[in-house]
């Protein structure tokens, strides 16, 4: 029993600790794959694959977002229009949803579509310690999370008005 929470605790610890691809110094990326049900997405620069990311979805991530509240992460063809160094997760970029189709949609059901869909690290204060263990479970109210370390690099990678690419 001993030798298997031993184990355990290596694993665990491997991990956490495993060092992961980072992205080159002074890479740019012009587009944003996302496919929600490999919880991955891809990084691109004309046309060239960067890097995969394992990604955290809203909490209710099967489906296209409806409207505001609904847990879900939109699904469709975005652009990255903002940058924000002072969120309430570390770092976060723009994803320009809602679209007016969604606008239309979120109407026809008599609510709001809701905004403030973001590429975002953890939760600023003492979150940051779960590190990679967020990918465990889709837990954003319809964002797309990465690592603190990841969203960094995107920050300082992805030009703004970049394509995203959200798939099922």
């Amino acid at each position: 029993m001993v030798f298997f929470v031993i184990g355990v605790v290596v694993l665990v610890a491997g991990y956490y600790f495993f060092p992961e691809k980072s992205l080159a110094h002074n890479v740019k990326i012009d587009r944003l794959v996302v496919k929600k049900a490999d919880r991955k997405m891809e990084a691109y620069y004309k046309g060239e694959l960067l890097k995969t990311y394992t990604i955290s979805l809203g909490f209710n991530p099967i489906g296209h977002k409806e409207y505001e509240g609904d847990g879900k992460t939109p699904e469709g063809v975005y652009t990255i229009n903002d940058r924000n160094p002072k969120s309430g997760y570390y770092l976060n970029l723009g994803v320009s949803y809602p679209n007016e189709k969604d606008r239309q949609h979120a109407s026809s059901l008599g609510k709001s579509p809701g905004g403030d869909i973001k590429i975002h690290g953890l939760r600023n204060g003492n979150a940051g310690y779960i590190g990679k263990f967020h990918r465990f479970k889709d837990w954003t109210a319809g964002c797309i999370a990465v690592t603190n370390d990841e969203v960094q690099e995107l920050y300082d990678a992805v030009i703004l008005g970049s394509e995203i690419e959200i798939k099922p």
